[in-house]
């Protein structure tokens, strides 16, 4: 088989060596139940509460606003269930975009058909954009959450969260980002700079371990929880914490956040490249912000192919790539994404998305220019 591509950074990232290390002593020394009143579960909860303290450095935020999360999935849900429901007795309004990731837009389904919500989706433009005004115009008094993505998982493009989040403040709407696929990309200043309630976060998307995640909640919300045990994280996540994952998360964060780890000035050129390429083969077409994006990630649609066969010819190759979301692989339902963006249903289904990494290089982009036709050829041949 050929030497391996991976290009498929968004799905996740090999765990860092240094990341790996900081994790071990969680293993062997500070292995107790931080909740046990016993010198060993004490000594847990000493280094849990140095570990929130280090998160709460980074983030310029308060200690009690971190939750630690099995991962960005239950990050989203707990801020959305849990707001919510704790804000139900105010209004049953919600507000989402129409390209969210499933682990968002299936919570705002399940209130809606489940539990009485209302639920409005705001469109996006043809790059991926949602507009500031559409926000204002569905605004209801009985709105009570606006949960809008920092950055698209499958076409990169960054959303205007900040002037969002200031709309939202200024009506008195909790607004929740979704930041696992900005965080490690984007530049960060603090949790102010989204002018967000709400913010979930992802350890395996920037070198750090799986199953590891957080919630920011700006103080004094606290959404209802919805997990049920013990009175873990201040009452808003039960169970016991996970001492290996959560040194994990904070050992990333603070390695690769604060210079981002998906550098731009080395990614960009690598992107740009695989644009020009893919603006000049026939029956390709580039979906996403050319402006607007994150700088690492380059998805297009193929004329007379579908995603199933482009991605089994990439991976002949050697090319590790993505038909869009990793927790949607296998779907044979077009990209919501896409389709949200007015791209018709047979081009919809045969995305492909590139997303480079710290490791990626010029000659692996060349490389994959190289075979592209031959793999397009394949494909639509297969169909």
């Amino acid at each position: 088989m050929p030497r391996t591509i991976y290009f498929d950074y968004n799905a996740t990232t090999p765990l860092d060596p240094a990341v790996r290390d900081a994790m071990l002593p969680f293993f062997t020394d500070f292995w107790g139940n931080p909740s046990s009143v016993h010198h060993v579960g004490q000594q847990a909860r000493a280094v849990l509460d140095d570990l929130r303290d280090r998160m709460a450095r980074l983030l310029k935020a308060k200690p009690s606003e971190i939750i630690f999360t099995s991962g960005g999935t239950e990050a989203n849900n707990l801020a959305i269930f849990g707001t919510a429901r704790h804000l139900a007795s105010k209004g049953k309004h919600l507000i989402t975009s129409a390209i969210e990731h499933h682990a968002v837009l299936h919570c705002f389904d399940y209130l809606e058909s489940k539990e009485g919500f209302k639920v409005t989706r705001l469109p996006v433009d043809s790059t991926g954009r949602v507009s500031p005004e559409d926000l204002k115009k569905a605004l209801r008094p009985d709105t009570t959450l606006v949960s809008v993505m920092a950055a698209n998982n499958e076409i990169g493009t960054i959303q205007p969260v900040s002037e969002l989040g200031a709309i939202c403040r200024e009506r008195g709407v909790i607004f929740h980002t979704d930041a696992v696929q900005w965080f490690g990309k984007e530049p960060f200043t603090n949790v102010e700079q989204f002018n967000a309630d709400l913010i979930s976060v992802c350890a395996h998307k920037f070198h750090g371990p799986k199953g590891a995640g957080l919630l920011y909640i700006r103080s004094p919300l606290h959404p209802d929880p919805i997990l049920f045990g013990g009175g873990h994280e201040n009452e808003r996540r039960a169970g016991t914490e996970n001492l290996p994952a959560i040194a994990g998360l904070v050992e990333a964060l603070e390695r690769f956040i604060p210079n981002p780890v998906f550098d731009k000035s080395r990614l960009t050129p690598l992107s740009a490249r695989l644009i020009t390429a893919v603006d000049s083969f026939p029956g390709l077409h580039l979906v996403g912000s050319r402006e607007h994006r994150l700088a690492n990630t380059v998805t297009f649609v193929v004329e007379g192919a579908d995603s199933i066969a482009l991605m089994a010819c990439l991976d002949l190759e050697g090319i590790c790539a993505s038909s869009g979301s990793a927790c949607s692989a296998g779907s044979l339902e077009p990209s919501h994404v896409v389709s949200a963006l007015g791209v018709e249903q047979k081009l919809a289904n045969s995305l492909v998305r590139f997303s480079l990494g710290r490791d990626s290089t010029m000659e692996e982009v060349e490389r994959v220019i190289a075979v592209l036709p031959e793999v397009v050829r394949r494909a639509q041949g297969a169909k």
